[in-house]
Parts: C-alpha cells; structure tokens; sequence
C-alpha cells in the first residue's frame, strides 16, 4: 500500500474555495496510486469562528479560569470540526473518507497539557481502515494521554501530528501544506527577491524555523529526519511540489551543498537583550537559577568574566528585569531587538563567512549588539529597526537571489 500524509493548514481550510484547492492535491494524490491520509488544523484565523485563537478569547484568553486539561476539551474541538467539514467535502465527492480525531488515529501523548509530547504512535487503526477507504482524514494537534484525556501538541501541533502519522506509516512523502510555495531564502514580505529553495536538508530548514522560518515547526521536520522520511513544503494555490526536505545525500551516498554556502537568511522580532554585572561565578549561577526557577527560557547566551548577556521575548522583559534586581543584581536592558540567522549546511569550516557578515552590516552604519554561531548557524543581534536592511544586506552579500 503507497501512502502519503498531506498536512493542510489554517489558511488551507478556511473557506470552500480553499478546501477546493486542497481537495485538488488530493485527487492527484489519488490518482496517482497513493492511499491519503489528510491532517488537518483548525478553520481559518483569528476571528474565524472556529480558529483556536477564537476559541480561546471564548474563555477569556490569558485570564480564563480553566484548567490546562479543561483548556484542551476546548481547544482540540477546532480541528475536530475542519476534519469533519473536510470529510463531509470528500464524501460528496464520492471519495470513500471518514474522520478521526487525534487518539482515534492512534496518537499517544504525555499528560503535559496546552504542550503535550507524542509519546507512541499506533496507526494500526488506519492501516485496516485505509484497506477500503481512499482517505483518511485526522484531527491535527491533539492526541490522547495515557488516561483518556484529550491533549494538544502546542503552536505548530499540527505539522508534528502529520510528521509522527507519516514516520508511523511509513509514508512515501510528508506534505505540509501552506500558503507559500515552499522555504524560501528570506521572508519574502521584506526581502523582495527572495526564492524558493527547491531543495533543502533536513538540518537547514529545521535550523531556518527555529530562527524564524514560519512555514513549517521544526519539531516536525525532526520526526521526519528520524526515519529519513521525505517531506515537501508546498503550496495549496499551486500544483508545484514547493522544497523537498530530505537528506544531504542522495541514494548512492553524493553531496549537493558544496555550491550553496548560505540557505537563507531568518529572523526573530520582539526580543530584548538583557546583560546582567556578574563578577563572581556564583551571581552568575544565581542569576541562571533564578530565571530557571521562574520558568523563563533564555536565548542567545554569551557569558564573560564580568556579565551574562542574553535575550527574552519583549514581553518577558518587566519580569526577568524585576526578578534579577529583587535578587540584587545589576542589569541594564536594551529593547526592540532582533535576531537575524545565517543558515547553511555550506558554512562548516568554511573561513571568511563572518568576515561577509561583519562587512555587509558595516556598510549599511548597522551595529552588531551580540553574536553567536554554530557549525550551520551564524546569529547576530541588531536593532529592531535595522532589521529589514539587515535581513536585505546579508541575502544580497550571500548572492541568494541567483539560482
């Protein structure tokens, strides 16, 4: 039995004609001998009637009084609905479907509520189904604990159900379905000449989307990697098949980076930089602990003899500032940052990367506030209102626009 996992967004299913596009993709599928398994998320946006950011505004957003669990029953009735309209369209199309949420599909997850983690998977269900049915379609972001209680995967669950489906399957590809056609060199709302990438590694677009990329989460990329299963970023209001995600190698074993040293250039917005005087080992254990303690995760660290320099979203920024000087501990707060990522299979060992960084921000009077790298990785901290001639200066030095 072929079987591919076809993943459709928000935007993908938020209206008839839309859900016409999709059900395009999945006739071709069809026809081309392949045995679907549809995951789909909730309907439309915010301000859709159905969209999980509307559901949430029901109960009164951040200051509701339910319970993770009880926040859950709600929020998973988004997708249960989208696969239930999704279904009834393939019906009256005469394509043999039926819908299942989450836990009918076999999704097992921890009991962590609003973020719960796949733990098992057992489609055994949807193989004996898919046996006399074209199409199966499932309820993404949500799962089942261990006791019965409906769970949701977090933002981007929905691309972590459609991967954990596909390894589970052993589908032939992962399409994750959205409304651009496939990663691209830059966000292309701020850098005009910004491309699809008609190949990608599995490390570069996952290293892309933690840096920013929002096309696809980069835990699902992940699941995919680990059972070296293809994934395609598509478009929904296109028949092209967008950027296939897979591995460096091909079959016989041949590399095809050496020519691409940068894949794309990503971003962050929102962020603050906060340095903290820390002139024994022991404030900067402290300062750690306590932000630990209170939960608040910290990125773009650099530590020194005397300080400790990191980053918090904007709004994190009063309660990581209020923490650490109720502890005694100096800090100074810098806001409206931004962090822009060089990403790039290509940059290993590769000397004069940074140098071209360095050099295309000097040009354009753009301060580097902080900078870090990894062997695919270079991160550097601007002012937010450098951002979008940073973003441009470093696609244009790193020639991203050329095929």
């Amino acid at each position: 039995m072929k079987i591919i996992v076809q993943k459709f967004g928000g935007t993908s299913v938020q209206n008839e004609k839309i859900r016409l596009m999709a059900f395009n993709h999945i006739k071709h599928a069809l026809n081309d001998g392949y045995k679907v398994v549809v995951v789909v998320s909730a309907i439309g946006r915010y301000g859709d009637p159905y969209a999980t950011d509307t559901l949430l505004e029901l109960i009164g957003a951040k200051e509701t009084k339910l319970t993770a669990r009880e926040q859950d029953t709600l929020l998973s009735v988004g997708e249960t609905i989208s696969a239930s309209v999704f279904t009834n369209m393939l019906k009256e199309a005469n394509i043999k479907a039926e819908s299942f949420s989450g836990g009918q599909a076999g999704i097992i997850t921890s009991n962590d509520h609003l973020n719960a983690k796949i733990t098992e998977v057992d489609t055994t269900r949807l193989h004996q189904v898919l046996e006399s049915l074209d199409v199966a379609v499932v309820a993404g972001f949500q799962g089942m604990a261990e006791n019965g209680d409906i769970t949701t995967l977090g933002r981007g669950g929905s691309d972590t159900s459609a991967a954990a489906l596909g390894v589970s399957l052993q589908a032939d590809y992962i399409d994750i379905f959205t409304d651009v056609d496939g990663m691209m060199t830059a966000d292309p709302r701020i850098v005009e000449h910004a491309r699809s990438l008609p190949k990608v590694s599995y490390n570069e677009v996952s290293n892309m989307a933690y840096q920013g990329a929002k096309v696809i989460h980069p835990r699902a990329v992940e699941i995919a990697m680990t059972a070296k299963i293809p994934m395609r970023i598509r478009s929904t209001y296109l028949e092209s098949t967008g950027t296939l995600v897979t591995s460096l190698a091909d079959e016989a074993g041949h590399f095809d980076v050496k020519e691409r040293m940068v894949t794309g250039v990503a971003h962050v917005t929102n962020l603050t930089q906060i340095s903290v005087t820390t002139e024994t080992v022991k404030a900067q254990q402290q300062a750690f602990k306590i932000l630990a303690d209170a939960g608040i995760s910290l990125d773009f660290i650099n530590i020194s003899t005397n300080s400790v320099i990191f980053t918090v979203p904007e709004e994190k920024r009063q309660v990581v500032k209020d923490l650490l000087e109720a502890a005694g501990l100096q800090t100074s707060v810098r806001e409206a940052c931004a962090k822009v990522s060089i990403v790039g299979a290509g940059i290993t060992g590769v000397p004069g990367v940074t140098a071209k960084i360095v050099s295309a921000l000097s040009e354009k009077n753009i301060p580097i506030l902080q900078s870090a790298d990894s062997h695919t990785t270079i991160w550097v901290l601007v002012r937010e209102e450098d951002l979008i001639s940073a973003v441009n200066a470093l696609h244009d030095v790193f020639c991203l626009e050329i095929k």
